[in-house]
């Protein structure tokens, strides 16, 4: 499998992962977004790190299918650290591909981008991405409690961090 950068064909994978709403109790959104919207965004982001903080990558299978996306996000030039996000379609979780594609990055923002740390921040109650971040060698670091707001309610997230170098 593979990372690579976001292309133009690729809106109806962000559409569909960026509409799911089992993913913004931990994201910053809680509305869709339009196919117009993400056209314009895959467009118009400039593909520099340092610009706009963030890089988003396609995750993709040996078959050449895009699978999921893996994002750094909150890039800190100063310290040398950024957040990870990943997001799977559904009828892919649980392949194996979580963890071949966080290796591949842990690789890139060490080896390429000579980053220092990652860090997560993951729902208490999401035990498959703790388990990911876990055997991808991330360590709990704290408790944030009330962290994320959710239909159910506060609830508590774990700040997870790997040192790369």
């Amino acid at each position: 499998m593979k990372l690579r950068a976001l292309e133009p064909e690729d809106l109806d994978l962000l559409y569909t992962i960026e509409n799911d709403a089992e993913h913004w109790d931990t994201s910053s959104t809680n509305v869709p977004y339009s196919r117009y919207a993400l056209r314009d965004y895959l467009a118009n982001q400039s593909h520099d790190i340092f610009i706009d903080r963030q890089v988003r990558l396609v995750i993709v299978s040996d078959e050449g299918e895009a699978v999921g996306l893996l994002d750094l996000f909150n890039f800190c030039p100063e310290h040398n650290r950024a957040e990870l996000g990943i997001a799977m379609l559904r009828k892919h979780r649980g392949k194996g591909y979580g963890i071949k594609a966080v290796a591949l990055l842990i690789q890139y923002a060490r080896d390429t981008m000579h980053l220092h740390q990652l860090v997560a921040v993951v729902a208490e109650s999401n035990l498959a991405s703790r388990k990911l971040m876990s055997d991808s060698g991330f360590a709990k670091v704290a408790v944030l409690n009330d962290w994320l707001f959710t239909s159910e309610g506060y609830q508590n997230a774990i700040l997870l961090q790997k040192i790369l170098s």
